[in-house]
């Protein structure tokens, strides 16, 4: 088989086409898989998306040339067929499919096998060689269903109320703050979220100003969520006590979070599934929810993509990519840029993994 895509020091590079995808340089010609910052950076001369993505990646580079392209809708690149797939890691986030010759590549970006009602769901493409991400790729890795962590989450939050405290949620400020939402929504029989004048503004959903920008691309977008308000536009003279809090993890030990009184802080984060994570970082809970994929979901997607050669960028690449040549299948790794959400506590504290 051919090398359709290598490595660079620009990114993943398609010769025949002339073109990167989710280059973590400025290039003439940028194929996008999502919006998240590790893999759109910007400088590019242009760039090409999935069409749900448009609006998110315009958010973030309002100035720049972006060509948004329906999900399975092909289009020539220097010869190259490329297509769009739904990965459903976020809004808008797609797999890239590449035919030249006969030969099908397709490169992953980050994705997940989980139902999100933010976005569509991952689609299984045929290949002969898929390019994926390993963030979590070890068997301690598993997730359970989205429905029972937010269970757990209201509880942790009627719990906090009940003692007058704020509920501060860490967590991704594109996609997993709006899943969250979302997920929340139609949850107001719990009595959490209705935050009307009788309870001084407790059991307001509120969100820090990282969120509100791209929980309106989302709105806009026709995604049903739960009502939210930044947390600047709470009204004067109302307690924040109560509340839930959406923020960054950049805003941890940061003044911002001192205006909650006595607030009970927790992360949502694939990472949680390792205790010492939780108990390291001083988080008061840890809610396993991720938007990658997990151990059984990696080898699960690898299988029906029926590829023959595969090869691991982010995360546990090495271990997975032993684990696949041990069955057989030819495998590699590349040398990327891309973080995932192993990224999300180094970029706090730069030991963290």
């Amino acid at each position: 088989m051919s090398a359709l895509i290598t490595d660079s020091v620009s990114g993943l590079y398609c010769s025949a086409g002339d073109f990167f995808v989710d280059p973590w340089q400025p290039v003439a010609r940028a194929v996008i898989t999502h919006a998240h910052g590790d893999h759109a950076h910007a400088g590019s001369e242009a760039y090409l998306c999935a069409a749900p993505c448009e609006p998110l990646l315009r958010r973030r580079f309002p100035d720049a040339a972006i060509q948004p392209v329906p999900f399975g809708e092909g289009i020539d690149l220097g010869g190259v067929r490329v297509s769009f797939h739904p990965a459903g890691h976020i809004l808008g986030s797609a797999q890239v499919r590449l035919e030249r010759g006969g030969e099908v590549w397709v490169v992953s970006g980050d994705y997940k096998r989980a139902p999100d009602p933010t976005c569509a769901p991952f689609e299984a493409v045929r290949c002969d060689t898929f390019i994926t991400e390993a963030t979590f790729a070890l068997p301690i890795y598993t997730w359970d269903p989205a429905a029972g962590v937010i269970g757990e989450i209201l509880e942790w939050w009627r719990a906090n109320r009940a003692e007058g405290r704020a509920s501060i949620l860490f967590c991704y400020a594109l996609g997993k703050a709006q899943r969250i939402l979302a997920e929340l929504r139609g949850r107001t029989d719990e009595g959490l979220l209705r935050g009307d004048a009788a309870s001084a503004g407790q059991g307001r959903v509120l969100l820090h100003g990282a969120m509100a920008g791209f929980t309106d691309v989302y709105r806009a977008s026709g995604v049903a969520l739960a009502p939210a308000e930044r947390v600047g536009e709470h009204a004067r003279g109302r307690s924040l006590a109560g509340t839930l809090v959406l923020a960054p993890l950049s805003a941890r030990g940061t003044p911002w979070l001192r205006r909650f009184p006595n607030p009970s802080i927790a992360f949502a984060s694939g990472l949680m599934r390792v205790r010492g994570v939780r108990r390291q970082r001083a988080f008061d809970r840890g809610f396993v929810l991720s938007d990658h994929a997990d151990w059984s979901a990696l080898l699960g997607t690898i299988a029906e993509t029926g590829a023959s050669r595969v090869l691991v960028t982010h995360g546990w690449s090495d271990a997975l990519a032993r684990l696949l040549a041990d069955r057989g299948l030819e495998t590699g790794t590349l040398r990327t840029a891309f973080e995932g959400e192993l990224g999300e506590l180094a970029a706090v504290d730069p030991e963290g993994t």
